[in-house]
């Protein structure tokens, strides 16, 4: 897929909520987006209703290591972007409302908190992001670009930053950054709009404050700092900076932080998950008499009174780490006060804290009950129908509820298979197209038992924890064999075609964590091979040629972490969890070194690691269109929007492209299936990505191949050729001529003589004697009629839903469809199953009515976000019309042509007789085929001109200009002499 292309992901979840450990979490300024960063680097949409129900909404897939914290990056309410960094240095910038990445960058250093600072200029507002963390300086980075301007730095003790606070000036320019050292030393920047040199602090002052977890500046009263460290809390002057009181913890509790939530009261968090909320005394207080009282005594200060405490839960749970609290308060409507707390289970909790204490004076502080809680689990087992895995149908046995989980899975898209190892050691071949027809659309299918027909390949004895198709990955491989792995410690070598089983070996002593394929320049004993990594910290390197292993690496004493290769020295080289690299020679299996320190990291530095084959190319590259965009009004551009969708949608069909020879460009998968889990403890879920692009190039090389039905007679035929260069199907042809000269150039350079090339048919030809017919179908034609279905606004127009139906052979959707949105980077956000709720109640607030879910199924998310329904729009346009100029295109009877019966039921009971409906005929006469065009230019056109007024505006987001802008600046010609002119 290449970079520009129009990828477009589903996202199949199964029943299980991914694993979400919450590491950090922020809340929205108009609070209806709670968002939550967790540890193995995921981040989560959750909506907020004003009544304070939650509901996740999304996921974001880009940063590669845990999230360490998060801030809002604009003070605007139009634009709602956030900022979050990682352990790694990565720092992406989110647009909250359709999850896609505005810009990404990655730095050398390590982010623990970052707070968001906006100043004025004159009469443009620029956002500034304050960083501290892993390093002795404040970083100052531009929040619109992430690049860092400059620093505050410190001259005297220089040393890492725990905490930092912005006190904002209502009187001047210059505002105050209040940073608490590690070491306990308080320092003071003043900062302006003009500064771009490095800014060294004006104050550096010992306040004893070691192993400071928040500062917090009080905005009330504007003159008091509360600095919470795990052992006491202290409250200081923001004047002076003197001690105006200090709270030891008490029964051994570690604080993690605190807020002011009023001028005289604090609240404050422990490690456990419990809050507390304290009345400060008298000596805090700037309007009491007894203000600064206690000032300069160093003894512990008396608890003051408890208001309030707050319980982390009643069950108390068992977590894998401390949960992470958090206070906010509304600082426009609504104004509640929020306590926010998220645990490493996936649970959100909030409490609304009341303006008013308790009126009697209690002997023991009230516990204040959760206003609000619920885990992505809890939310997933609220759905109705639950979300469905990928082969959910075939893995659902007799009395039981749970489907067996799939644990590893690889998809092969030259035979549009997909194969899925499960935790029970089976693994299923399943046509990929097929089943997820069964899981998201409805038809004739589910009436179908063990639908559609795949074959089960048993041999491990417990959970199948990887499967490899090497022959995907290198043609060097035999393109029968299938490897997996499990964690009976075995390694066994399939026989795809004939489901045999060939080989097992049972070399490692712990289960097999990876199975790898060496580099092509190993040497030819190595590149038969395939390189496994076991739990017992072994390396194999398995011949498959041989059927032995040929090198067990076992000395390893850490869990080893990555594998890469030396090939030119016969080196392969084990990096550990400690920090140690191991380098061994490949073909005599001898340990050459065991290096730590620098010397590990340069080895490991030098050495080329082999990409995995994955989709690695899923980014799209974005065209800076600022300046563009400032200079010509958007007036201008948004008539241009309105005339030029339709020509940019024809323009996707790619015909400018093929008369420049430009092909290879087009030479993808249409259909990726990749297997993703944000945890390695969880069952795989699947996302499918549509390349449109790849879809269209195919359907027309398909369609050249294809003899039209319509000729029937030697004469129509002999005419039909006389003129098959004069009619629609010109560049079709021409398309086709080259892929089959591509083809033949690819042929010849891989086969040395005609001899081999006889032996090779001949064998090929044996093998589909043999092999699994899964199923006879047109896989492009599948996975196009997979698409339109779940991309058709289904339910807008009544009689053009009967057309798709019967005509085109389109089906509808069980339930609302979890798309996902590919950003810069191959950033990207996936709906999470629950987003239909949100939907639902967001739709039905603009509309002023209750809707039900079948009033958003199909249509639903065009009412998403702008960026979404852009993307959908030149999809379903662009490929109507490529459907539209060819001919028999339609998909009636498409997925169950050329069915096998149905197996009969288990324990040999015979099978009721069935009748079966009969397969429509295929269009054979013009009036069919005007009437199946028809069918298409009237669904183009709805999509195209009347989805806005059937939807009604207050359900539509409508395209996003600048996505529209950027396709046509790389696409069409006219459109880009006129950014060139506007430039």
């Amino acid at each position: 897929m290449s970079g520009n292309s129009l990828v477009l992901p589903i996202v199949l979840w199964g029943r299980m909520a991914p694993t979400h450990c919450i590491s950090s979490l922020l809340v929205m300024d108009d609070f209806s987006t709670i968002i939550t960063g967790c540890h193995d680097g995921q981040i989560c949409l959750w909506d907020m209703t004003p009544e304070l129900e939650i509901c996740p909404r999304a996921m974001l897939f880009g940063h590669t290591a845990s999230i360490t914290c998060l801030s809002k990056a604009s003070a605007c309410s139009d634009k709602q972007y956030i900022v979050s960094a990682s352990e790694s240095g990565e720092m992406c910038l989110w647009d909250v409302n359709d999850g896609r990445c505005i810009e990404f960058t990655k730095l050398a250093c390590a982010h623990t908190g970052i707070q968001f600072y906006q100043f004025t200029i004159g009469t443009e507002r620029e956002g500034r992001l304050l960083c501290n963390g892993h390093y002795p300086e404040i970083l100052v980075v531009d929040a619109t670009s992430l690049e860092v301007l400059y620093s505050l730095v410190s001259k005297i003790s220089p040393d890492w930053i725990s905490s930092m606070s912005i006190i904002r000036s209502h009187r001047t320019q210059e505002d105050t950054v209040v940073a608490v050292s590690v070491t306990g030393i308080l320092k003071v920047w003043i900062i302006t709009a003009e500064d771009l040199d490095p800014v060294f602090e004006e104050e550096s002052k010992p306040i004893y404050c070691q192993g400071c977890q928040s500062i917090s500046f009080c905005t009330f009263t504007q003159s008091s700092l509360l600095v919470v460290c795990s052992k006491y809390w202290r409250v200081f002057d923001a004047g002076d900076y003197s001690l105006l009181c200090s709270v030891p913890s008490d029964n051994d509790q570690a604080w993690t932080g605190g807020e002011f939530i009023a001028a005289d009261k604090v609240i404050i968090w422990t490690e456990d998950g419990c809050s507390y909320i304290y009345k400060l005394p008298a000596s805090c207080l700037p309007a009491s008499e007894h203000f600064r009282s206690d000032v300069g005594k160093t003894k512990e200060g008396s608890i003051p009174p408890l208001v309030y405490s707050i319980a982390e839960r009643s069950d108390k749970q068992l977590l894998i780490c401390p949960p992470v609290t958090r206070f906010f308060f509304g600082r426009r409507e609504p104004f509640h006060k929020l306590l926010i707390q998220g645990d490493s289970a996936g649970r959100m909790s909030l409490w609304s804290i009341p303006d008013t204490s308790p009126l009697q004076p209690l002997s023991t502080a009230s516990e204040l009950q959760v206003s609000s809680t619920i885990s992505l689990q809890e939310a997933f087992d609220k759905l109705t129908p639950v979300s469905s895995g990928i082969i959910d149908q075939l893995s659902v046995l007799p009395g039981k509820e749970e489907p067996i989980k799939v644990t590893a899975s690889v998809y092969i898209p030259s035979q549009g298979r997909l194969v899925c190892g499960r935790e029970d050691g089976s693994i299923i071949l399943v046509p990929a197209t097929q089943t997820a027809i069964v899981q998201l659309l409805q038809g004739e299918h589910m009436l179908r038992r063990g639908w559609p027909p795949h074959r089960t390949l048993r041999g491990h004895r417990n959970k199948v924890t990887c499967v490899l198709y090497p022959y995907q990955i290198s043609p060097r491989y035999d393109q029968r064999s299938l490897v997996s792995g499990g964690v009976d410690f075995s390694v066994i070598v399939w026989d795809i075609f004939t489901g045999e089983m060939k080989h097992i070996f049972c070399v490692h002593g712990g289960e097999i964590t990876q199975l790898i394929v060496p580099p092509e320049n190993c040497s030819t004993r190595v590149q038969h091979c395939v390189c496994s990594v076991a739990s017992d910290h072994s390396v194999g390197l398995l011949s498959l040629r041989e059927r032995k292993c040929i090198m067990l690496a076992s000395r390893h004493l850490f869990p080893i972490q990555v594998i890469k290769w030396r090939p030119a020295d016969d080196y392969l080289v084990v990096g550990c969890s400690d920090g140690s690299v191991y380098v061994w020679q490949m073909d005599t299996g001898a340990l050459d070194r065991c290096v730590m320190g620098i010397t590990a990291i340069e080895i490991l530095n030098a050495c080329d690691e082999l990409a995995p084959a994955t989709v690695d190319a899923l980014s799209h590259s974005a065209v800076n269109l600022k300046q563009a965009m400032t200079r010509r009004s958007l007036a201008a551009l948004k008539n241009m929007a309105q005339h030029k969708l339709q020509t940019l949608a024809t323009n996707l069909l790619a015909a400018d492209n093929a008369d420049k020879g430009n092909l290879p460009k087009y030479s993808h998968n249409a259909l990726v299936v990749q297997a993703m889990k944000t945890n390695l403890t969880d069952p795989d879920m699947h996302v499918l990505f549509f390349d449109v692009e790849a879809v269209i190039i195919q359907l027309l090389t398909e369609e050249a191949q294809r003899p039209s039905p319509t000729l029937v007679s030697p004469e129509t035929l002999q005419k039909s050729q006389a003129g098959a260069d004069k009619g629609g199907s010109f560049l079709a042809n021409k398309i086709f001529k080259q892929v089959k000269e591509t083809m033949k150039e690819t042929i010849k350079e891989h086969l040395l003589d005609e001899d081999e090339e006889e032996e090779e048919e001949m064998r090929r030809r044996e093998e589909k004697s043999k092999s699994l017919s899964l199923l006879e179908y047109n896989l492009t034609m599948d996975t196009a009629k997979l698409f339109m279905s779940c991309l058709h606004a289904w339910g807008l127009n009544e009689q053009l839903d009967g057309i798709c139906l019967e005509r085109l052979g389109m089906l509808r959707p069980h339930c609302p469809i979890s798309f996902g949105l590919i950003s810069r980077g191959g950033h990207m956000s996936l709906m999470l199953p629950t987003f239909k709720e949100s939907l639902l109640r967001q739709l039905s607030l603009a509309t002023g009515r209750k809707l039900m879910l079948s009033d958003i199924v199909g249509k639903g998310t065009y009412g998403l976000s702008r960026a979404v329904t852009t993307q959908h729009l030149l999809s379903v346009i662009s490929l109507a019309n490529t459907l539209m100029g060819m001919t028999n295109a339609t998909f009636v009877g498409e997925h169950m042509k050329k069915a096998p019966a149905r197996p009969p039921r288990p324990g040999g009971t015979p099978e009721t007789p069935r009748r079966t409906p009969a397969t429509p005929p295929q269009p054979s006469n013009p009036a069919l085929q005007a009437q199946i065009k028809q069918g298409w230019s009237q669904l183009a056109a709805m999509h195209c001109v009347m989805l806005p007024d059937l939807l009604g505006l207050d359900k539509f987001r409508p395209p996003l200009l600048e996505m529209l802008a950027r396709r046509w600046q790389d696409r069409c010609l006219e459109v880009t002499h006129t950014y060139t002119h506007a430039e």
